[in-house]
């Protein structure tokens, strides 16, 4: 009976996140000092007093859902884990608990692909949409039909839950086709552009040369990517799915169903909030889920 410890990604984020863990505990104070001085600015004073307006900026929300992730694991004592998965920003906060990355390296790394991403939606008018009671192969499906303009499947969050992701026509004339198929609803949210789209391709340029210069370590335990869902520990195929990772899906259901037959019953997600707790539990209702917030 195996322990898994998941990370959550943007979206995660609150007002006041982390503000508890930074009064409370003096290793976290000290993390969350550290990230001030690497980020060049008091990220802490915004999660921890900041509007939810001014938590939404890229820049901010996923340097800020990293911390509270990473901090809150790091604190809590006597954690082993027998495999770590992160869903999208997710993977960087579950390389850190495997040790496959430094706090501060994969910081480093979290805060360039925040701007990295900002600018490739400013780049395209872009966005994503939910797509709620349909298959998997419907939407993808679909999705393929549409070739005059930009939009795949992005995250594979549960079954019956995919978003899409793409071009806002390309979005627009697929949430039609997948209502007219019968999906329960297709709803456009509020997102910033095409995250996991090959529209994210000028990022995952601009990511791969900061990968290509991080040092990665060998794991304790295998880190399960977001690309294809599998276990992995070499560092060199570690680095070379991260940097895929920006232009290709979150295969979050495959991921949970590889970990669960790979041993995994004990689910723990760590950092804001509990959807990826809800997710596990509709992938695989038996599994044992907990939090640490």
């Amino acid at each position: 009976m195996k322990h898994a410890y998941i990370f959550p990604g943007q979206g995660a984020q609150f007002p006041g996140m982390g503000k508890n863990l930074y009064e409370s505990n003096e290793q976290a104070k000290t993390l969350f000092e550290q990230a001030n001085d690497i980020l060049g600015f008091r990220i802490s004073d915004i999660m921890f007093s900041g509007t939810e307006e001014e938590l939404k900026q890229t820049k901010v929300t996923q340097p800020a859902v990293f911390l509270h992730s990473v901090i809150a694991y790091s604190v809590t004592p006597g954690l082993k884990p027998d495999m770590t998965a992160g869903h999208s920003l997710g993977e960087f906060s579950a390389l850190v608990a495997a040790g496959a990355l430094s706090f501060e390296d994969a910081l480093k790394l979290v805060a360039p692909r925040a701007a990295a991403m900002q600018k490739a939606c400013e780049l395209t008018p872009s966005t994503m949409a939910a797509i709620l009671g349909l298959e998997d192969a419907k939407v993808e499906e679909i999705c393929a039909r549409i070739t005059d303009e930009v939009v795949v499947p992005a995250n594979y969050n549960c079954p019956g839950q995919l978003v899409i992701s793409g071009s806002i026509e390309g979005v627009n004339q697929a949430c039609e086709a997948m209502k007219a198929a019968g999906a329960k609803r297709a709803l456009v949210l509020q997102v910033g552009g095409a995250f996991h789209s090959p529209l994210m391709e000028p990022a995952r340029q601009e990511l791969q040369a900061a990968i290509e210069q991080t040092t990665f370590n060998t794991p304790m335990c295998p880190v399960y990517q977001n690309v294809d869902a599998r276990p992995y520990t070499d560092p060199e195929q570690i680095k070379a799915n991260l940097i895929n990772q920006l232009t290709s899906p979150v295969r979050w259901t495959q991921t949970i169903e590889h970990m669960v037959a790979d041993g995994a019953a004990e689910f723990t997600e760590c950092g804001p909030g509990n959807v990826l707790q809800g997710l596990v539990k509709k992938i695989h209702r038996e599994s044992v889920t907990s939090g640490i917030n």
